[in-house]
């Protein structure tokens, strides 16, 4: 549904995106916002949880491509090199689609959050684990992903004020203890010299994406991502004229495929229908789907790069399954933290 400022800006519309249910309350207004003309939202018959947890799947599986095409780009191009030029192409490529739609620029109370984005999602997360990937296997790395969910999860409910029922806490656990506990087997259980560069990836990959699943209620989720890479495309122009003459370059097929995914498939496409679906079930619900990253990570790997994969797998998968169901089936205890000052406004799919 679609929440119109007034004209004087006396008054908003509060609608909160995060909680099951529409409900609506009225809240004074904190920011003067210009009067804009909201089109009404086109009426669909697929229930917003549903589809929202379809796109946030959707964004996973996307996700799940991203180590073994960075471990094909970098069979073409160096370290630096690869995360400038993917961002510097992602970054042409949603320049392009907000020229299309004459995408209005977001305002300036937004800038920091997309910021965050940008730091956490275009330049942190992809500069750390390609750093890490030149030591560690994709199956290794995997063990990252196996954390994000439940990172992203309290950090969105710190952020957003979600607050989820204990019976989602018990299945994200659950669900993490078996992610890792099946990495780290598949890893022989040995440290590697990237995994500094995991946690730290870690880290500002979940503040990314919560920043980003909190800016998608009042922005498109594909607009997030699009404003997040340009803010990003000077210094990623930058570091693509220095990296890549200082690198050696050997131009392969998988090299140039692993290079156009990482930025228009997990950057850019993933990106947006994952932070669509976020703003449609919330962060920690969202976040819970990403525990089969990992696993269809590394069926990736032994697909797409040879790595070898133990028989465990399917019961791992079949357990990690298990506590997705649950964490989509239990309900929020209470109702989200009323928006900040930033967040008033139209909400937007």
């Amino acid at each position: 549904m679609r929440a119109k400022d007034s004209a004087t800006g006396s008054g908003t519309i509060a609608v909160d995106a995060g909680t099951e249910g529409t409900k609506t309350s009225p809240t004074p207004a904190l920011d003067a916002a210009p009067h804009t003309t909201e089109a009404p939202t086109p009426h669909t018959s697929q229930p917003p949880a549903r589809r929202g947890a379809l796109l946030a799947a959707l964004g996973v599986v996307a996700f799940s491509l991203t180590f073994p095409s960075t471990a094909w780009g970098l069979e073409s191009f160096g370290p630096w090199s690869l995360v400038a030029l993917r961002s510097t192409l992602a970054a042409l490529i949603a320049g392009g689609f907000l020229l299309a739609v004459r995408a209005p620029v977001p305002a300036r109370r937004h800038w920091g959050g997309l910021a965050v984005v940008a730091g956490g999602v275009v330049i942190g997360f992809p500069l750390l684990t390609t750093l890490a990937l030149q030591t560690s296997t994709t199956s290794h790395a995997a063990v990252v992903v196996g954390l994000l969910p439940l990172t992203t999860a309290v950090l969105g409910s710190l952020r957003t004020g979600e607050r989820p029922s204990r019976t989602f806490w018990v299945a994200a656990l659950a669900g993490a203890a078996v992610v890792i506990g099946f990495t780290v087997q598949q890893s022989g259980g040995a440290l590697t010299s990237g995994d500094l560069y995991l946690f730290g990836a870690l880290l500002v990959c979940a503040a990314g994406y919560t920043e980003g699943g909190r800016l998608a209620r009042v922005m498109p989720g594909w607009q997030v991502i699009g404003w997040a890479l340009i803010l990003c495309l000077p210094l990623a122009v930058a570091g693509s004229a220095v990296a890549v003459p200082l690198e050696p370059v050997h131009l392969t097929a998988h090299g140039v495929l692993g290079l156009v995914w990482v930025a228009a498939g997990s950057t850019f496409f993933g990106l947006y229908v994952w932070y669509k679906g976020m703003a449609e079930i919330g962060v920690p619900r969202a976040s819970q789907l990403q525990l089969a990253q990992p696993l269809l990570t590394l069926a990736w790997s032994f697909l797409l790069l040879g790595e070898e994969v133990s028989a465990a797998a399917p019961l791992a998968a079949v357990a990690v399954l298990v506590c997705i169901a649950a964490t989509q089936r239990t309900g929020r205890r209470g109702r989200s933290a009323p928006r900040s000052a930033g967040e008033t406004g139209p909400v937007r799919s």
